[in-house]
């Protein structure tokens, strides 16, 4: 069973955080989370030996900018009198330090939002979160175009879609699933995709082939929805895995989307399809 007893909310003060600030704020009250507010403040360190007037003028300016995060980092959420909220302001590699600190908090769960761009691994997500979703042991939520989220009276969660790949992980996913649907009393659907053009050719792949493999994983999935005493709607479909997970969830206007995390592999059977998926999400994504 999932719980959510505490969330960390890494912050840079960005649009996007303050835009993920409503989703955060909105998840922590409906679960009564405590609420550890994160802001790292890269540094570089240089070999001993190597300091020159640069370095030194950089370490006299990092009470300033310590004291200027301090700050910030105060007044963001302030208002909320209703939300248990703890700040750590930290320095170091951003990545290795959100990783740190949940271990220490013993966090439930981390939010964070990410750009929705680029090509290669760093720049698909930025650096920072592929390595959370990579290393961190707890779900992570992320979401796309944070700055421009709703408000926070505007948030719901009326539909959930967990997008399943019939590996071990699934069961996971569907209890998931089944655990957000009925505290929010949402309206639940699983996915699986067939792979299709970015593993078969469509010249390959006919079809009677197509939907013999697709009435087959529909059985696969039934079975294990069955198993859980899950009632919800099953969409299978055939096709680029990422691009058809993402439609499937406009299709669905699902308002989060649900896909399993492998610690012992990375992401999952998903995990070469994992960044896309969430790059290019229509709503927010709950890794576990």
């Amino acid at each position: 069973m999932l719980g959510f007893n505490t969330i960390l909310f890494p912050i840079d003060f960005s649009e996007r955080c303050r835009g993920a600030a409503h989703y955060v704020e909105a998840f922590a009250g409906r679960f009564r989370s405590r609420l550890v507010l994160l802001n790292v403040l890269e540094t570089t360190i240089g070999q001993p030996g190597d300091l020159d007037f640069g370095a030194l003028t950089t370490s006299l300016h990092l009470e300033d900018r310590l004291a200027r995060s301090q700050e910030l980092l105060d007044r963001f959420m302030a208002d909320d009198q209703f939300l248990t909220i703890h700040r750590r302001l930290e320095t170091g590699d951003p990545a290795h330090t959100i990783i740190r600190v949940a271990r220490e908090e013993n966090a439930d769960l981390i939010m964070l939002p990410t750009h929705g761009y680029g090509g290669f691994r760093r720049f698909l997500l930025g650096s920072v979160t592929a390595k959370v979703l990579s290393d961190a042991q707890c779900p992570v939520w992320t979401g796309v175009h944070m700055e421009s989220a709703p408000p926070l009276d505007a948030i719901q969660t009326r539909r959930i879609l967990c997008a399943v790949d019939l590996s071990s992980r699934t069961e996971a996913v569907i209890a998931a699933g089944m655990q957000l649907a009925e505290e929010y009393a949402a309206q639940l659907a699983f996915t699986h995709v067939v792979p299709g053009s970015d593993a078969i050719p469509e010249k390959i792949m006919d079809c009677e082939l197509r939907r013999h493999l697709i009435a087959q994983a529909r059985e696969q999935l039934l079975a294990k929805a069955t198993q859980a005493g899950a009632s919800a709607s099953l969409l299978v479909r055939c096709g680029e895995v990422a691009k058809s997970v993402d439609e499937t969830a406009r299709e669905f206007a699902a308002d989060l989307l649900v896909i399993g995390r492998s610690l012992q592999h990375g992401l999952g059977r998903l995990r070469t399809h994992s960044y896309a998926i969430i790059r290019e999400s229509p709503c927010p994504v709950l890794s576990i």
